[in-house]
Formats: structure tokens, sequence, C-alpha cells
């Protein structure tokens, strides 16, 4: 199989550290919707990355559905529990990460826009998203080692690229003094190989 994607995106990074938890190998083509020759939308009608491209040449696309078609590939290192309270929890993480991230993003390729046709407005809209986010996610994670209580899930890795997109991105955000808990789980999660080796970067 091959993963399309870049290495600035959060959710291409947040599939490439499922794929190396769960030792899969792959190629990783660099494409990204921005570029003028992209092939991402011949590929992704939604011309959005991540897309990873089954052996049968099948697109799968939203970094959601791939990482738990990922999942369910090899049953090592499970990511998701099985269905129940517990994996609607895990699922809720990765959404709020999620949605952290595209806030972060969309105020990014705003702010990337000529001063003139910046609508200031609308970044602070997403700058208070990405706020308030990360305050409802310190306290979800209280004193817990991992987003899930005592173990690494899919939720710690959703977590971690959002942390990490924001470290890349958005240096002005001091979330790890704001939030020593995520700045806490952040240096641990950076300690695996998966997220050290999948650093952000233009």
């Amino acid at each position: 199989m091959k993963l399309i994607g870049s290495h600035t995106s959060p959710f291409v990074r947040k599939v490439r550290i499922v794929l190396a938890e769960k030792k899969i190998e792959y190629d990783f083509v660099i494409d990204s919707p921005w570029l003028e020759d992209s092939k991402v939308p011949t590929i992704n009608p939604l011309g959005k990355i991540p897309v990873l491209v089954l052996d049968d040449a099948t697109p799968l696309f939203d970094s959601r559905v791939i990482v738990e078609y990922i999942d369910n590939v090899t049953p090592n290192n499970k990511l998701f529990p099985a269905p129940n309270r517990e994996r609607t929890e895990v699922k809720r993480w990765e959404a709020l990460a999620d949605g952290i991230c595209d806030a972060a993003a969309t105020a990014y390729l705003e702010a990337k826009r000529p001063l003139a046709k910046q609508n200031s407005e609308w970044i602070q809209r997403q700058r208070d998203k990405v706020t308030r986010g990360l305050e409802f996610m310190a306290e979800q994670l209280g004193e817990t080692p991992f987003c899930m209580g005592t173990h690494f899930s899919m939720a710690d890795i959703a977590v971690g690229s959002a942390l990490g997109y924001l470290n890349f991105r958005f240096a002005d955000i001091n979330w790890q003094e704001s939030h020593a808990n995520l700045g806490r789980l952040h240096a641990k999660l950076i300690q695996r190989p998966s997220f050290a080796d999948t650093l952000p970067r233009d």
C-alpha cells in the first residue's frame, strides 16, 4: 500500500504514526493538493490528504477512516478497543484533536493570505477554538499517564499529532506552560520512535 501526503499535515502524521506502531510497511508518496501539479484530486475527489491507496488500488480518505482500517489489518498493538463505551471515548479524543488541527490549519492558511485580504475576526475565531480545545483536553487528561488512563491508544496518537502541529505552526501558543499535563504527555510521546521519526517539517 502507499500513503499520499506531506510532512506538514498533522492528519498525515497521525496515519504515519499508526502505521509505525502497527509495524506495517508502505510507500510514502509526497504530494500536496496545494501544488499546481498535484495528483491528489485525481485520487481523492475531495482533494485532501492523507490518502491511503490499498494494494488493489482502492483509495481510502479521511484520516479517521484510514487509521481505523489500519488498526484492523493486523491484531498486534491494538489502538482501538472493541466497540463499547471505551471505543467511543477514544474516538471522542480523536475528534477533539482533529478539531483543534482543523481550526489551527484554517487560521494558518488565512494568515498566509495578503494582509489586505485577511479576515482577522475569522482567524481569531479559529484560534479561540484551539484555546477552548486545549483547555478541555487538559481538563479531560487530568493527572493520568495517557488519555485513556494507563494504556497508550489511538487517543494519544491523535492528541500528540495535534500538539506537535501547534508546536510547528504556532510557537506563540505556549500550551506547555498553560497546560503542564499536556506538556508531560507530549514529552512522553515524543520518546516513541513513531513520533520522533514523523516530526512535522516544511
